[in-house]
């Protein structure tokens, strides 16, 4: 009798993460279908991980995303996706377009390639969404929350307001972007976060939108949902639901949020 080796015979996919972290796999992980794998590669550059050249017709990906894309296209993958909330962001209007391109380049013509920027965009779409509350890591600063907001609205969407979740006293004199460094991304806890999310939800809010792939939630995305009677979206839910749709798999994925059965 053989047992199950998550070999991807359904599907396997590619994905792009920064380096220290380890929500991104752990999620997908947990809600991956059967005979469906991700592999991951690690990139360590700053957001967003491929520069605009003057003119922005164009992007130079960072050196940790060339590499992987090279290793990638050896891999016979259903789809790659760069799973970073923040480079879409920073990046801007054009830039998953542009990375796109750029990597499928490296990949092959018949290698799909997606962003989580896209992904979520997709999501929030497919779930009728158009005034989504924004719930930002706590490690985003004031510049990066602020292009998440503009990144949304210069794609046709219009915030109903955004929350940088609060980690507690602890973390209250850390700046945002100490907190990594120092261990915030493996002290995250799930309960607080959903009722800080259940709390500050605006009534003109049509759904939720938890960014950040680092930003570990999935877990409460069914039961905010209850709570609040709208869609709950995540960007890693997002990005796995969009590589499945790519891949046309149709999957029965229960316990992570009404998308996966849009």
């Amino acid at each position: 009798m053989l047992e199950n080796d998550n070999w991807g015979s359904r599907a396997r996919f590619g994905m792009f993460i920064v380096g220290s972290e380890a929500v991104p796999e752990a999620e997908w992980w947990a809600m991956l279908p059967a005979n469906v794998s991700v592999h991951a590669a690690r990139v360590s550059a700053a957001a967003p991980w491929a520069r605009w050249r003057e003119g922005r017709a164009d992007v130079d990906p960072a050196e940790d995303l060339v590499r992987g894309a090279r290793q990638f296209a050896s891999m016979r993958l259903s789809a790659v996706v760069l799973g970073h909330s923040s480079s879409s962001f920073v990046g801007g209007k054009g830039w998953d377009a542009a990375v796109v391109k750029n990597l499928s380049a490296i990949l092959g013509p018949d290698q799909t390639v997606t962003t989580n920027g896209l992904d979520t965009m997709a999501a929030l779409r497919a779930s009728g969404v158009q005034r989504p509350f924004l719930v930002m890591p706590p490690w985003f600063n004031d510049a990066t929350l602020a292009a998440g907001a503009r990144y949304y609205e210069d794609h046709g969407f219009a915030p109903a307001g955004s929350l940088r979740y609060d980690p507690g006293p602890d973390w209250r004199d850390v700046p945002p972007g100490e907190m990594y460094p120092r261990g915030m991304g493996f002290a995250q806890e799930v309960e607080p976060l959903h009722a800080q999310i259940a709390a500050a939800c605006p009534a003109e809010a049509d759904g939720v939108l938890i960014a950040g792939t680092g930003f570990r939630c999935v877990a409460i995305l069914d039961a905010l949902e209850a709570a609040l009677k709208r869609p709950v979206l995540s960007a890693n839910q997002a990005s796995l639901w969009r590589c499945l749709q790519l891949a046309g798999i149709r999957a029965d994925i229960q316990g992570y949020g009404k998308l996966f059965s849009l």
